[in-house]
């Protein structure tokens, strides 16, 4: 492996990394010996190149391709427009063959050229495709925002080679993209009459026989919650960004119920049902809305009478109409595809309210402290009221139907919290493992919300010692080449009350403003809430003179160019911000935190997540608030030392990371910055880098 690895970095002009060399060949190990592998890589060290050479070597000798799975579009672009075109080239000469990829993503994300021809509009919903539709359509077309965006959909269709959503510049709107493409649930699948040229079909067809297949933590989890096979017979999968792996599977596990989804299905279902089954589902659709109304927006941990019966009546009338919407005609999928696209989506709709509402009444049939799932109701702006459920833990999901199925290696900078692996490692479902080469402490956590074989997806059959043998697992932590102790202050403003719910305090405003005038700008805020940091955005504006940036007054990829671009700029922004910028440089040398990022108090999910800790003897805050909190604030501190020349500053405004008992903890989780509390010593260093700076320049 270290030689495949040379090879590979000598030809793409990189340097021998020790870290990147240990977590190739323990990454190696782990595909030959089937043990599950969690690997912490900080920044620098190359882990993408550090798991795809071992991934290209594996299905090179096996046969069998490697599923990669990564949480954000930008990292998976990077994987499949740079990193696994150079790594085919180089590697071609040493393998006798040339290596291939693809990138495979949801049906919902591909452009369904049915849906195109069969008309832009889907009727059961309100979709205005003209200023003023009662005075009948222009001759020029569309002219409202949505029938121009359906418009420029349609002639896109006509260029597009892959029909994939993420590659349209000029994104449209959700609303506007449903009218051109269909759910799996919606697919005609080979009754369909452009199946021979379906993008997604064609999609799933390369990715069946390249070696290395890029997909998202969603789709892997629709792999392993259904029996479907969406993904490429594997027995490999890597999970960069696998810190966020339970969140995003929690998120494609979670259904809602909404008086407007209701009524919609009942319009879809018009056509198929009976009038009488129709409007009883309308019926039921006005009796949730009424019965929510009354409802309070917040967890449930009891069901009120009415609203009982009122998702009843919804789940009955739901699954009445599913069962009159027969099956397709013979011939129709032929003579008209329009009919059967629109008989698919009427019984997805109704299939998708009836498992929320039965998934919801079933959540009660269990005591409140054994409960597997939570359901919660929250009034929204644009939405208004909307029920949800999820799973208290996916960890039986995930130890089950994908650790027990392949051998999967999970990496990420950020793995530990306070040291070691055991709050992830309880999320994943994994048992007690030995963490090596930096790692401290043992993976097993007190954390654990409640037995995984008992958890969501769990089978009873997987217990035991044969359990034992599919999930042995190994943490290490490679470290990072960059020298944090030497490049980088931690600086905490131990001088500071305490942060309120009434925004900053004065004292913390002129803080803010001395450390960025110190900085000579080059900063990036990262602030808990967008309250905080338009307040911050607004104070900075009328007290400095260097141009400040505010999150969503601009698009992400201009705010993130125009601050890279211009040293003297200030960017301010929530949770995006904290994980995803990356500028090294002289335009950033300050990195400024309002507060420790804690989950809302009222969080209904990870409040319930706490509550049963809690119930089975474990540090609830800790487990569920101090984890969330300290891989948070661990991606956030990360954005500073991005290359091996930069040196800056991380301010924390938030005097409890030194003062709370848990402030060790939190600070365990961070790179080695050096540590102060003297607020002289952190703008002493911030005005030397300024100067500096500005004289280089």
């Amino acid at each position: 492996m270290p030689e495949l690895l040379d090879t590979a970095v000598a030809a793409l002009g990189g340097t021998r990394r020790e870290g990147q060399i240990r977590m190739a060949k323990a990454v190696g190990d782990s595909m030959s010996s089937g043990e599950h592998l969690a690997v912490q890589a900080g920044t620098g060290t190359g882990k993408s190149m550090a798991y795809l050479v071992p991934s290209i070597r594996h299905a090179a000798t096996s046969g069998t391709p490697v599923v990669v799975s990564t949480a954000t579009l930008a990292l998976q672009n990077q994987l499949v427009e740079r990193d696994l075109p150079r790594l085919a080239e180089a590697l071609e000469p040493e393998l006798g063959t040339t290596p291939s990829y693809a990138i495979l993503k949801g049906r919902g994300n591909y452009l369904c050229l049915n849906r195109v021809r069969s008309g832009p509009a889907d009727q059961s919903e309100e979709l205005d495709l003209f200023d003023s539709p009662a005075q009948g359509a222009p001759a020029g077309g569309p002219t409202s925002w949505l029938g121009k965006e359906i418009s420029r959909l349609h002639d896109w269709a006509d260029e597009t080679e892959t029909g994939d959503r993420d590659e349209l510049e000029r994104g449209v709107s959700d609303l506007a993209w449903r009218q051109v493409s269909v759910t799996a649930r919606e697919c005609m699948g080979s009754l369909c009459p452009d199946f021979n040229d379906c993008f997604a079909e064609a999609a799933r067809e390369e990715a069946a026989q390249a070696d290395v297949v890029v997909t998202n933590h969603a789709l892997l989890a629709i792999d392993a919650m259904t029996d479907a096979a969406i993904l490429p017979e594997h027995d490999v999968v890597v999970i960069d960004e696998a810190h966020e792996l339970s969140d995003r599977v929690t998120g494609v596990s979670t259904a809602e119920l909404t008086g407007a989804a209701v009524s919609a299905a009942a319009k879809r279902a018009r056509k198929y049902a009976s009038d009488s089954t129709v409007q009883r589902l309308e019926e039921t659709a006005d009796g949730l809305s009424m019965a929510l109304a009354e409802a309070k927006p917040d967890r449930w941990d009891h069901i009120d009478d009415d609203c009982e019966m009122a998702i009843g009546a919804v789940r009955e009338a739901a699954a009445n109409a599913r069962a009159t919407i027969a099956a397709a005609k013979p011939g129709e999928a032929a003579n008209d595809p329009e009919a059967t696209s629109a008989r698919r989506k009427a019984a997805a709709a109704l299939d998708e309210i009836a498992e929320a509402a039965e998934r919801i009444l079933a959540s009660f049939d269990r005591p409140l402290t054994e409960r597997l799932e939570i359901v919660w109701l929250s009034d929204e702006n644009r939405r208004g009221l909307v029920l949800r459920v999820a799973p208290l833990t996916v960890a039986g999901l995930l130890r089950t139907r994908l650790f027990a199925e392949s051998t999967v290696i999970l990496t990420s900078a950020t793995l530990t919290t306070g040291g070691n692996f055991a709050a992830l490692a309880t999320a994943w479902g994994l048992p007690r493992a030995t963490e090596t080469s930096g790692s401290a402490g043992s993976a097993s956590s007190s954390a654990e919300l409640i037995p995984a074989e008992k958890s969501l997806g769990s089978a009873d059959s997987e217990s035991g010692a044969s359990d034992e043998v599919h999930l042995r697992w190994t943490g290490m932590d490679v470290g990072s080449p960059f020298d944090y102790g030497t490049h980088g202050i931690l600086y905490v403003a131990k001088h500071l009350p305490g942060p309120g719910r009434d925004g900053a305090s004065e004292e913390t405003k002129a803080e803010m403003v001395s450390l960025v005038k110190a900085a000579g700008g080059r900063t990036l805020g990262l602030f808990s809430s967008m309250r905080g940091a338009k307040e911050a955005a607004e104070v900075l504006r009328e007290r400095l003179d260097t141009p400040v940036l505010l999150q969503n007054e601009d698009s992400m990829p201009n705010l993130v160019r125009r601050f890279a671009e211009d040293p003297a700029t200030t960017l301010v922004g929530t949770l995006t911000l904290w994980q995803g910028v990356d500028v090294p440089g002289d335009s950033l040398s300050l990195v400024l935190i309002d507060r420790i990022p804690f989950p809302r108090p009222d969080d209904p999910l990870l409040s319930a997540r706490q509550r049963a800790i809690g119930s089975h003897g474990g540090n609830g805050f800790l487990a569920v608030a101090g984890n969330h909190a300290a891989l948070l604030l661990a991606q956030g501190v990360g954005r500073l030392i991005r290359s091996t020349n930069d040196r800056g500053v991380v301010a924390i405004l938030d005097s409890r990371l030194v003062t709370a008992r848990y402030g060790s903890f939190l600070r365990a989780s961070l790179p080695p910055f050096w540590e102060t509390t003297d607020s002289k010593v952190a703008h002493g260093a911030l005005e030397r880098l300024n100067a500096a700076s500005t004289a280089s320049s």
